[in-house]
């Protein structure tokens, strides 16, 4: 229990973090928002735009544990601050890249800060709320960093239109990019507290600190032996690894947009532009992330309104619900709707609605059942191991979109995609986006039900050991 005393500060601090998570979210949307211009200043192929996605992913997992360890262990605020400010350099690696080869490297970079950043914001938030209320406060912070996304992806797919300051647009947009992630990063280093005490060590103590390091690290490891044997963390890593492959497509959704065009028509002496292309495109990805952000919310209050009623079933029952809805949703996106450039509101209309329901499980389900199955002291290294697992598999699925568009629905290699956009390659784009969608989506769904049996076990047995570390703690 944190002492009222920190009230004004921990509100202070979780402002930062969500902060953190906002710059997170947008510099993830940063490179899939400008695909289109990438593809032409590189000459990229569909499948190597993929390649740049899951070379991030892979390792922002294989670095997921090693982050864990050293948020388990040392001040999380740090830990924090100096992924930020990594992850902004190498983001800034990407604007100045010269070939293709250089900006993969900056991608792969990128993926080490942000292997740093995110378990440790999750156990951070996880720390700071009570049982009852962490759905929506995992609702909130996957808001707060969706709004991020928005922002990031809808300024960067605008500001690719023009040039900035003698340069390309999206090269500015990385610039603009890495300079906030910095200053956000010292922010949270500087005026952020740990909910879980500690702080950067007095140099008195840092000599004994460092005597003890091989201890640290055996005993991390004794507790990363413990986590993987939690059946309940199994079984969530495993719908993960394909419940996580339709979120990575997903990358591919503005370059889609722009591929299906704009079309002007004449009404009688008024001559009209539907809202495909650069902003169309922006305003649609805009749109699909806000009904993310506030489906978060929506999930994660339905999961503790559930969890309340059915305490071992009922997130489960509404993780279930939104995962199955992703298949009729990706039916109706990529098959249902003709793609024709004057029906972008029915587009916006169905992407607003997906987001709204497709986008519970983190926050319902996932991350506040991580925090209910470990103690206190090991959150950070549970949420770090789903990154890793998850991340390592699921990465494959952004490459395997340009592979299946190109190899099997006909995406002609050096298309250059104009205002008008190109209706054959839109069509193979969506058809090889489905497949990475709706059937990991179903999968994703039948994987849950076996957690109907364990979780009510793996939730009670950790209790003793939560009340012995939270007594344990010194504020």
């Amino acid at each position: 229990m944190i002492p009222r005393s920190w009230g004004s500060r921990l509100s202070i601090s979780l402002l930062l973090i969500n902060l953190a998570a906002i710059m997170e979210k947008a510099d993830e949307s940063l490179l899939p928002a400008v695909y289109k211009e990438v593809a032409q200043t590189f000459h990229a192929t569909p499948s190597e735009l993929g390649a740049l996605t899951f070379i991030r992913a892979l390792v922002q997992a294989i670095f997921s544990p090693a982050a864990g360890i050293l948020s388990m262990r040392y001040n999380r605020p740090a830990v924090i601050g100096l992924g930020t400010i990594f992850w902004a350099f190498s983001t800034a690696a990407v604007a100045f890249s010269q070939n293709f080869s250089q900006c993969a490297w900056s991608r792969a970079v990128n993926g080490i800060g942000l292997a740093i950043v995110i378990p440790a914001t999750q156990s951070f938030i996880a720390d700071s709320y009570l049982d009852g209320g962490r759905g929506v406060a995992f609702g909130w912070l996957n808001l707060v960093g969706s709004l991020g996304g928005i922002g990031g992806s809808m300024a960067a797919t605008i500001m690719a239109g023009y040039e900035i300051a003698g340069m390309p647009g999206w090269r500015f947009a990385f610039i603009l990019m890495a300079l906030l992630s910095a200053f956000i990063g010292w922010l949270v280093h500087q005026f952020v507290i740990d909910p879980r005490g500690g702080s950067s060590l007095p140099s008195s103590m840092l000599e004994k600190e460092m005597k003890a390091l091989p201890n640290i690290w055996r005993d991390s490891f004794s507790a990363i032996n413990n986590i993987v044997r939690v059946r309940t963390f199994q079984l969530i890593v495993l719908q993960g690894l394909v419940g996580s492959f339709p979120w990575t497509a997903m990358v591919f959704f503005t370059m889609w947009f722009q591929l299906i065009g704009k079309l002007s028509y004449r009404f009688f002496s008024l001559v009209f532009l539907t809202r495909f292309g650069h902003k169309g495109a922006a305003m649609l990805v805009g749109l699909f992330s806000m009904g993310n952000a506030f489906g978060a919310l929506l999930g994660g209050w339905i999961g503790d309104q559930a969890a309340r009623r059915y305490p071992n079933s009922g997130r489960i029952m509404c993780a279930q619900f939104s995962s199955f809805m992703g298949i009729p949703f990706s039916w109706l996106l990529l098959h249902g709707l003709p793609q024709e450039p004057g029906l972008w509101y029915a587009f916006a209309v169905t992407l607003v609605c997906m987001g709204l329901i497709i986008s519970w499980n983190q926050a319902c389900a996932n991350n506040p059942m991580f925090a209910d199955v470990v103690p206190p002291k090991h959150r950070t290294m549970i949420y770090a191991f789903d990154r890793a697992f998850e991340g390592a598999f699921s990465a494959m699925a952004a490459p395997l979109v340009g592979i299946l568009a190109e190899q099997v629905y006909g995406y002609r290699r050096g298309v250059i995609i104009t205002e008008v956009g190109s209706r054959e390659e839109a069509i193979a784009l969506s058809r090889g986006l489905f497949a990475m969608m709706a059937i990991p989506f179903g999968i994703c769904c039948l994987s849950y039900t076996p957690l109907y049996r364990t979780y009510k076990l793996d939730r009670l047995r950790p209790m003793g050991a939560q009340h012995q570390s939270d007594s344990s703690i010194n504020f």
